[in-house]
């Protein structure tokens, strides 16, 4: 092997397309850009969501609602609920971290507790919100409550 014999493999290199040069190249005539337009100009960049003439679609539909920022959202159990899922899982304290590893929230999720139903089983109670009427339940079963910020 010598170095003036070395050569790329078959197949591995392509001849560049030589456009707009003449009728003889084959794809003279437009250079294989279709007809006229902005998008056969040299320099053309297509934006995202670009219709050309056409009004884009974030404008033809309609605005609707209001996102507020501040919006805090809870991930929320009943009391009725609380007594299944304390059986189910036997769990001792209902806490953000016993309730992600028993799969049932993610782990940046918020726990409130409500007031519908019942509850039978004493536990403490360590969440990030709770309503008047599930503390009040809560405390009369003998169960703790405490509040995460």
């Amino acid at each position: 092997m010598k170095l003036h014999t070395i050569q790329p493999a078959k197949g591995s290199t392509h001849r560049e397309k030589r456009l707009g040069r003449g009728e003889a190249s084959g794809k003279g005539g437009t250079s294989t850009k279709g007809n006229k337009g902005h998008q056969s100009r040299s320099g053309f960049k297509n934006r995202i969501a670009h219709e050309g003439g056409q009004m884009p679609i974030q404008r033809r539909i309609p605005k609707r609602g209001f996102k507020n920022p501040h919006r805090v959202s809870y991930k929320v159990f009943n009391l009725g609920q609380i007594d299944q899922l304390i059986e189910k899982y036997s769990i001792k304290e209902f806490s953000p971290e016993n309730l992600y590893i028993n799969g049932l929230i993610s782990q940046t999720d918020l726990v409130k507790v409500l007031g519908n139903g019942e509850i039978k089983n004493k536990v403490s109670f360590k969440v990030n919100a709770v309503s008047e009427k599930a503390k009040t339940a809560i405390e009369e079963v003998g169960g703790t409550v405490e509040i995460l910020k």
